[in-house]
């Protein structure tokens, strides 16, 4: 079962994509080894034929693209390097790793202009870095798609566990899920939080079904990770990058402290965190003071926090035990280093990812004897929903009533390990399920489903 295909969610996407005649050059972007070729791959098996190009690996495609961009001439030099037919409405045209041929990631824009009817895809797991030199490469032209480890949604549908998954989706604070299904779909949380999203790590589980095997796996994604560290610039030293990243999961979970970091200067750190981000193994959750919307455009950048690609990825990095955390029950897992936190974060990333990143914030207030935060607050429509994460099945709610009040909210929303529920201005959902509140499943209720 190792070799089967994990089905995404973005695959229907990729399907509608296909026969959308008004489509444009799809650029997949996010972290090394989050499924993006294998995605792409499955989506070939839909057409006649199916040319890849990885140009980490075909440095001879390269030259290809040194000369004028006339891209009908590069598919004849195509056809001719790689012996595959290249059919507008039968082929499907890969360009993977493509940060490595930056005259590559220019010609997508004439892909669109020149060949419409031809279907292009391209991706690379370092290519922030090459779309900063290039701002304005394909603007209206080109489809960016952002991609991440797997949800707990996929996750569950790949355990096969799909009705389980269609049962969550009908259920809401109004209609709690039955007791029986609340409980598998914590138990099946729990291998999540453990396991993490990427694909690799999901894929020997599922051959397996052995957790404690999986770190194995997840050891090599480390090191494929740190080996990346001395590719992302030569003025940031590896081990610079090394240092900020264990610190950023030192510092989970609350604000990040430049002088927590040993031995490197405000600069350096700047510097590892902004490489970090690009890579897209470290995702920002801005402090924001949620008067109104967009909330981008009241933000403090000096009072941001950290989150992990993956939680699979956090509790390797931060150096957690699977076997005190598989001897014990929810509640021990998810105390362990503010991992609901981070899943919860991850949840809505993936949930908000279908055109681009929407980025994540927080909400605080700073008053002598008054203090209040709450960990997100999204916003849909017109309305700001702010999100407080509860590790257990009890927990006070003093900063989500403070913003109630002072933003004169109308509801707010908390994440746990209870079944849906709801109760004053608070509607309860459990941490499993936390992404359909973004996406405004048929099965949010008719006040929540409104707003979106």
């Amino acid at each position: 079962m190792a070799n089967e295909y994990i089905r995404r969610n973005i695959d229907g996407e990729l399907l509608a994509w296909k026969s959308d005649e008004g489509r444009r050059v799809l650029l997949l972007r996010g972290a090394r080894q989050v499924g993006k070729s294998s995605s792409v791959r499955k989506l070939g098996e839909s057409f006649q034929h199916y040319l890849e190009v990885n140009f980490e690996k075909e440095e001879r495609a390269r030259g290809l693209f040194s000369g004028d961009l006339h891209v009908k001439d590069i598919c004849t030099d195509l056809f001719a390097m790689f012996g595959k037919p290249i059919i507008p409405g039968k082929t499907l045209v890969f360009f993977d790793e493509i940060q490595n041929c930056p005259r590559a990631i220019t010609a997508l824009r004439y892909f669109y202009e020149d060949y419409p009817e031809l279907h292009v895809i391209a991706a690379g797991s370092l290519l922030e870095f090459a779309l900063r030199a290039l701002p304005s490469f394909g603007v209206g032209r080109i489809s960016p798609r952002y991609m991440y480890p797997l949800s707990y949604s996929e996750f569950l549908n790949a355990c096969g566990r799909g009705m389980l998954w269609e049962a969550v989706c009908k259920a809401s604070p109004e209609n709690p899920l039955p007791e029986p299904h609340h409980r598998m779909c914590l138990d099946y949380l729990k291998k999540f939080l453990l396991l993490g999203g990427m694909p690799a790590v999901v894929a020997d589980y599922l051959k397996n079904e052995r957790i404690h095997d999986t770190k194995k796996v997840l050891k090599e994604l480390m090191d494929t990770y740190r080996s990346d560290f001395e590719k992302y610039r030569a003025e940031v030293p590896g081990l610079q990058v090394a240092a900020v990243f264990k610190a950023a999961a030192d510092q989970s979970g609350g604000r990040f402290n430049h002088a927590k970091v040993e031995q490197l200067s405000y600069r350096q750190v700047r510097e590892g965190l902004d490489v970090l981000q690009m890579a897209g193994l470290l995702i920002p959750v801005t402090h924001a003071s949620a008067n109104g919307i967009p909330l981008g455009g009241q933000i403090n950048p000096k009072k941001i926090k950290y989150l992990m690609l993956d939680t699979g990825i956090f509790q390797s990095q931060a150096g957690l035990e699977l076997s005190d955390i598989l001897l014990g029950d929810e509640v021990t897992l998810i105390n362990k280093g503010t991992i609901a936190e981070q899943f919860v974060g991850l949840e809505l990333k993936k949930a908000l990812a279908d055109t681009f990143q929407d980025d994540l914030y927080f909400w605080s207030r700073e008053k002598p004897g008054s203090n209040a935060e709450v960990d997100y607050v999204v916003q849909k429509g017109a309305k700001i929903i702010p999100i407080e994460v509860k590790s257990g099945s009890n927990g006070k709610m003093q900063s989500m009533h403070i913003y109630l009040k002072e933003k004169n909210a109308e509801f707010g929303v908390r994440t746990s390990l209870e079944n849906f529920s709801t109760y004053d201005k608070i509607k309860v959902y459990p941490l499993y399920a936390i992404g359909n509140l973004v996406r405004g499943l048929p099965g949010d209720t008719p006040e929540i489903s409104g707003y979106f």
